[in-house]
């Protein structure tokens, strides 16, 4: 057999091959924190995954299943690769949406709930420093080079998960109810000074009023809540980035394929 037939004979395994790789890489890049932000044009995403996909294809080779006779079986195995790559992508996705999450919780007991921006992540509108801390995390990730460990995991991820294997349902929805956790968790930790500081200023509001009867509480309040709550997070917000980027690397090598 000459080298031209045995290249054309192969070429349907190898395209089958990519078909499965891409159909993982492409669906985890949608969610990917850095390289999936939904504020970078779809085509650039696209050509990122098409990239991805053609790095790994090689190495992965030993581990990609034969092209199936039947159609419906090929098609069901990249469905299932697709679903895999979503999951993956969500799970690191999680942790960098702990810091909007925190941000929104920090702008109401600032007051400034109603102050209000688009997020095209999250498809819906979310407070000003919501949208700003949103801004900061995939920021910090590129800075950091943390966005490389999401990419390290979903390389590994076929060690765990084979080439169109379905996810195992109970621990796949045991470690997306953990992250969903951790996130929430992560966001309350971020919130926590801005959570003592609000309840201080609503027991010495309570003694005021309790002082000063005929005080107009809620004009002396209001201002001075925003202004010492813009002070402190001002103060703290490099602390603040510090603990998120430590709990993001130490969430990321936990991975599924990170280890």
């Amino acid at each position: 057999m000459t080298d031209e037939a045995a290249f054309l004979a192969a070429l349907p395994g190898f395209a089958f091959a990519f078909m499965l790789v891409l159909a993982r890489v492409a669906a985890a890049v949608m969610l990917l924190p850095g390289i999936g932000e939904a504020e970078l044009p779809a085509s650039l995403r696209a050509g990122l995954a098409a990239l991805i996909a053609a790095l790994l294809v090689p190495s992965l080779a030993p581990l990609m299943p034969p092209p199936p006779v039947e159609a419906w079986r090929g098609a069901a195995m990249i469905a299932a690769e697709t679903v895999t790559g979503l999951w993956l992508g969500w799970l690191a996705r999680l942790l960098v949406l702990a810091l909007p999450i925190a941000g929104s919780l920090i702008a109401y007991l600032l007051g400034l709930s109603n102050v209000l921006q688009l997020d095209p992540a999250l498809s819906s509108e979310v407070p000003a420093l919501g949208r700003l801390l949103g801004l900061a995390g995939p920021l910090l990730l590129f800075i950091s080079g943390l966005y490389v460990l999401p990419l390290q995991a979903l390389a590994g991820s076929w060690r765990l998960i084979p080439p169109g294997a379905l996810l195992p349902a109970g621990d796949a929805t045991e470690t997306v109810l953990r992250a969903v956790t951790g996130a929430f968790a992560l966001a309350v930790r971020l919130a926590t000074p801005f959570v003592l500081a609000s309840l201080v200023w609503q027991v010495a509001l309570g003694m005021l009023s309790r002082l000063v009867p005929r005080l107009q509480v809620y004009f002396v309040a209001m201002p001075g809540q925003i202004l010492g709550g813009l002070l402190l997070f001002a103060t703290i917000a490099t602390s603040l980035l510090a603990v998120w980027a430590r709990a993001a690397e130490s969430g990321f090598l936990r991975l599924p394929g990170a280890g």
